[in-house]
């Protein structure tokens, strides 16, 4: 990495920990790369402390491992631990969406066609960054406006295993359209109060990534446990 990443207020080892989940999503830091407290610690100008604060909360997450006397690494990316995110995921995503469809809130409802606006722009520029950056913000406008942004807190803790795997799946305009589309979907079965409709268009959004991982693991096979 040559410079930080822009981060979120906190304390330094959140700053810090938001700082290389980010770097880690986006594969600048790849797996197998060696993560060195000290040359951290010295590019942010603090002590060791926060560093190895953020190091244990990377760890516990799984996307890094602490090795005695050998240092920390980035994991490899696991198909398995991704399935197992995912699968969490849409159990509360599709509960989200049908408690959308019964009350959601007027100005979130707006803001998702804000969102789906901006979101086609980024497709169209092969803005992956940005892509990836308003299919969040969807995703958890859907829980705000369905009056349980909790929920998204809890997806937040383990999408990261998923989000590697979708750096990977979205090489160009013609793959991130089609996820637009589904977000379309899930949109209009709840203007429609359609729990059940909104709940499958959830289901298949968040299988697009299954559908992709074999060609990803064969494409990749060096990321991969």
């Amino acid at each position: 990495m040559n410079k930080p990443f822009p981060v979120p207020q906190g304390s330094a080892a959140q700053r810090i920990e938001a700082e290389l989940r980010r770097a880690i999503v986006a594969l600048d830091l790849p797996p197998g790369t060696r993560l060195s407290e000290q040359e951290i610690a010295g590019r942010h100008g603090m002590s060791r402390q926060p560093v190895r604060e953020a190091m244990i909360a990377l760890a516990r997450a799984r996307l890094v491992e602490i090795l005695p006397q050998r240092g920390t690494v980035v994991v490899k990316i696991s198909a398995r631990k991704m399935m197992e995110a995912r699968f969490i995921r849409e159990a509360i995503e599709t509960a989200v969406v049908r408690r959308a469809c019964s009350s959601f809130d007027r100005q979130s409802r707006q803001r998702i066609d804000d969102l789906l606006g901006m979101q086609e722009d980024a497709a169209r520029r092969d803005d992956h960054t940005g892509f990836q950056r308003y299919d969040e913000m969807f995703h958890v406008t859907l829980a705000e406006g369905a009056g349980c942004p909790l929920a998204w807190d809890t997806v937040q803790d383990i999408k990261a295993h998923m989000d590697r795997v979708c750096q990977l799946s979205l090489p160009g305009a013609n793959a991130m359209l089609p996820l637009i589309a589904q977000h379309k979907a899930i949109v209009a079965a709840i203007d429609a109060q359609d729990e059940a409709k909104a709940e499958e268009a959830m289901r298949f959004h968040l299988t697009e990534i299954l559908r992709a991982l074999p060609r990803i693991e064969a494409e990749h096979p060096e990321l991969f446990e």
